[in-house]
């Protein structure tokens, strides 16, 4: 390349670049002449909005002004009005003033005469103090007598609440009674027509007595079946709504001596769980008052002894919340939640375990009640919202696992140096009888009952809370899918139902063979029920039956569940702790 034409580009290229440098020179001086005209437009705006701040302040000052004026002209009318009202009441006064003499010669003389009276009353009072004496005398030996008496009753109010839950612990800590409904109608529809034979009893399962259940069949083509099963308690079909609520009733009291309570119906569809829990089907609900020879269920029945038994003892400053879920296809709906979309279902909730390793319900929705009357609202509130679907075999049938759970909180009313007291001035007749009992149920022992175990001790003082938790369960029905008839969404809910259901049988049969895995997590049922069934609850189950011959499998299905349930031993309950958990004795998965 010449060397002329390289002079010439470089003097070229150092020209642009101080053209460059001027063109960002100005740039930036227009950059800071733009910033500087943006804060004059801000101050202008600033400025605008002052005086228009202005006007407006004079303007409200002049309507002030005139207010005044108008107030000043109002004022002096009404001074004048005044003067007259005066003059009126000078007279008025002129005038009282002369009855006030009048009035006061009266009154003297009335004085006079009463203060005659009061003498004599005076020496009449006199003349009765050695009667007034001998009165009191007799007050303060009733009042000592009165204390006496409640020292008394709280020493055995004291000594029944440690032979009650020694007799629940007697009895185990998870126990299956057992109930057989009626034969109803739809039992004899069948298509077989050996079962629609008059000469073979429709009517497979018996109560041979208060304890057991006899299963007996002899179908033509069939293996007989003569097999009896033992409970802690068998209904028969004859027995009333108020003789199942009459056993479960003193778990009230332990749930108020802070132990956790938990009462679940388990069976088949249409075998009477919903029944026995709630009463007869109706739109609008159980209802309260109880009549004591209604068929109210178990639910309304409890809610309203709860709180007859809170009102005995209102010093203990109870809380009562309750929380209403059910389990849906394997999901976890809130019943009282408040959102928006949860007009015609729950909302879906979440099972976590919290940090003292108890199951909770992630932003569970609970509301505190004052009254039976309030817990059956929302109880009725959440039935509305449950789940449910027709089936060949139950017209109502509940397609999922209602969990109502009542949280009661107190205050701690005694301490561990009391209960030992009390223990120790047990009668000697009453260990011999817990004795007694213990040798009367030997035969249980092969099934796995609990032994009985002594309730520790709350160290708990007055100002410390202990918080119980009372779940009443009512599962859905197992079903066979070939009598249910169901289809479709109803199909595929029947095959959660009963998955769950199973999940609920294998976590029994982990606990009654002390598996060091209890498979909780296998279904949200059982994890929720975590606390309940491998924790230190006092667990009844009712196991709800059927009669029929038609349903002879289910019912030795569910017969078969109850005798696992039986087998299960987790020790004695325990109470509540006051102010902290107490962890479950299996270890989740």
């Amino acid at each position: 390349m010449p060397a002329g034409s390289g002079r010439w580009g470089g003097f070229w290229e150092q020209r642009t670049q101080q053209l460059q440098s001027r063109v960002r020179a100005k740039e930036d001086k227009i950059a800071e002449l733009e910033t500087e005209n943006a804060v004059l437009l801000l101050k202008l705006a600033e400025y605008k909005g002052k005086i228009e701040k202005s006007r407006s302040e004079a303007t409200r000052i002049s309507t002030l002004y005139n207010k005044q004026q108008r107030l000043q002209r109002n004022t002096r009318s009404a001074l004048s009005q005044l003067g007259l009202v005066i003059q009126k009441l000078n007279q008025d006064i002129q005038a009282f003033h002369s009855s006030s003499w009048a009035l006061l010669r009266d009154y003297q003389d009335e004085y006079q005469d009463r203060v005659s009276e009061i003498v004599t009353a005076v020496q009449r009072t006199q003349q009765s103090a050695e009667t007034l004496l001998a009165c009191q005398s007799k007050v303060a030996h009733l009042e000592r007598a009165l204390q006496d008496v409640s020292a008394r009753h709280q020493l055995e109010r004291q000594r029944r609440k440690v032979l009650h839950n020694s007799l629940v612990e007697l009895k185990g800590n998870i126990r299956v009674h057992c109930r057989i409904r009626p034969l109803l109608p739809f039992d004899s529809e069948s298509d077989d027509p050996v079962l629609q034979s008059s000469s073979i009893s429709r009517e497979v399962a018996h109560a041979v007595d208060d304890e057991t259940v006899l299963v007996k069949c002899d179908r033509p083509g069939h293996p007989l079946i003569n097999k009896t099963y033992h409970f802690e308690r068998v209904y028969g079909p004859a027995e009333s709504q108020s003789a199942v609520f009459g056993d479960v009733c003193p778990l009230l009291t332990s749930l108020l001596d802070g132990y956790n309570i938990c009462v679940m119906a388990y069976g088949q569809t249409g075998s009477g769980k919903s029944y026995t829990m709630l009463g007869p089907h109706s739109d609008d609900g159980p209802v309260l008052p109880l009549d004591p020879q209604s068929d109210l269920g178990i639910i309304p029945r409890v809610a309203e002894e709860l709180f007859r038994l809170i009102s005995e003892n209102p010093s203990r400053n109870p809380k009562v919340e309750v929380s209403i879920v059910e389990v849906y296809n394997n999901d976890i709906f809130d019943l009282l939640a408040k959102d928006s979309i949860a007009a015609v279902s729950g909302v879906k909730r979440e099972v976590m375990t919290a940090k003292d390793g108890r199951t909770e319900v992630a932003l569970l929705a609970s509301e505190a009640v004052g009254s039976a009357s309030k817990l059956m609202e929302l109880v009725r509130g959440g039935l509305q919202l449950r789940a449910k679907h027709p089936t060949l075999v139950h017209a109502d049938s509940s397609r999922s696992h209602l969990i109502i759970t009542v949280t009661l909180t107190t205050a701690a009313c005694s301490n561990s140096t009391a209960d030992q007291a009390c223990s120790a001035t047990l009668p000697r007749e009453q260990t011999e009888a817990g004795r007694a009992g213990r040798a009367g149920r030997s035969r249980r022992a092969s099934q796995g009952a609990s032994a009985p175990q002594p309730v520790p001790g709350n160290p708990a003082g007055c100002v410390e809370q202990v918080q119980a938790r009372l779940q009443l369960v009512d599962l859905a029905g197992s079903e066979c899918i070939g009598m249910s008839g169901a289809t479709g969404s109803a199909l595929r809910e029947t095959a959660c139902i009963n998955r769950s259901l199973a999940a609920l049988a294998d976590v029994l049969g982990a606990l009654s063979e002390h598996r060091d895995h209890v498979p909780y997590r296998n279904s949200r049922l059982t994890h929720l029920l975590q606390d309940c069934l491998g924790g230190d609850a006092k667990l009844l189950v009712i196991l709800c039956i059927s009669p029929s011959q038609r349903h002879l499998a289910q019912t030795l299905q569910g017969l078969g569940f109850g005798i696992r349930a039986r087998q299960v031993q987790r020790g004695p309950a325990r109470k509540r702790p006051p102010s902290s958990q107490t962890e479950g004795k299996r270890r989740p998965d």
